[in-house]
């Protein structure tokens, strides 16, 4: 009996061993996939940093914008919108630029209420 006891132990055992292990997939990541994705996120962090200084802010309050809808508009944006953002931005002389910065910004936040991504302005109409 005790030899039949340690055999059906030892093929559970090996069987329980067997069935724990689950299915696992990788895939190969290239350094531009990467180097793509380290980007988008410092360019959020940066346009993000950017619209939270205090002129920005006062200049954006001043426009109807509400401060709580700038973080979830701009995670709304794809890529391609935060570069151009970013880069006239950077672009606009010093002093001058705040301006111009939130003329973009506000432009960007009437196309999105424009084309139904969102619903900040009452007086805008979504084309949908």
């Amino acid at each position: 009996m005790t030899v039949f006891k340690r055999r059906v132990v030892l093929t559970l055992s090996i069987a329980w061993a067997c069935l724990s292990f689950g299915n696992v997939q990788a895939a190969i990541v290239s350094n531009d996939q990467i180097i793509h994705d380290v980007y988008q996120v410092n360019d959020s962090q940066t346009l993000l940093a950017t619209l939270s200084r205090a002129d920005v802010q006062q200049q954006l309050s001043s426009m109807g914008v509400n401060a709580v809808d700038i973080e979830s508009r701009i995670n709304s944006m794809t890529h391609e919108e935060i570069v151009q953002l970013n880069q006239q931005i950077t672009e606009l002389p010093a002093g001058a630029g705040v301006l111009g910065v939130v003329v973009t910004v506000f432009i960007v936040f009437v196309i999105t209420d424009v084309i139904g991504a969102t619903d900040i302005f009452p007086f805008i109409r979504p084309i949908n």
